[in-house]
């Protein structure tokens, strides 16, 4: 594979990945959810999508690949902890009046645009 093709490669995963982080984004906000951050940038790492639904923060990764399954294999244990020190450093370094419960969910998204919601994905 060339320099070339491996750029063109990267561009293309990167351009799907913002189409399946706006999918996800409006799925939120079209249900009752309000998307306050996009790619929010913490010290620990970033957080896809953050909205808000009553008193509850969702922190929201997105994961495309060409299956849900594949998609969720992505979701390491490493980049779970990073998800958990981001979405900490968010909530109290930017306290929001009336929240008080964090959720992660995990977003995936397959080669079909089909999107499937892991609520509360980090629960033990």
């Amino acid at each position: 594979m060339t320099m070339r093709s491996r750029q063109i490669r990267g561009k293309t995963n990167y351009l799907a990945g913002l189409a399946a982080e706006d999918s996800v984004s409006r799925l939120y906000d079209g249900g009752g959810r309000t998307v306050i951050a996009r790619r929010w940038r913490g010290t620990q790492g970033e957080i896809d999508i953050i909205a808000r639904d009553g008193n509850k923060l969702i922190f929201i990764e997105v994961k495309k690949s060409s299956t849900h399954f594949l998609a969720s294999e992505h979701f390491t244990w490493a980049q779970q902890n990073r998800v958990r020190a981001t979405a900490e450093e968010f909530y109290f370094n930017d306290p929001i009046e009336g929240v008080d419960e964090l959720q992660v969910d995990l977003a995936l998204v397959d080669a079909q645009g089909r999107i499937e919601i892991v609520e509360n994905a980090l629960a033990a």
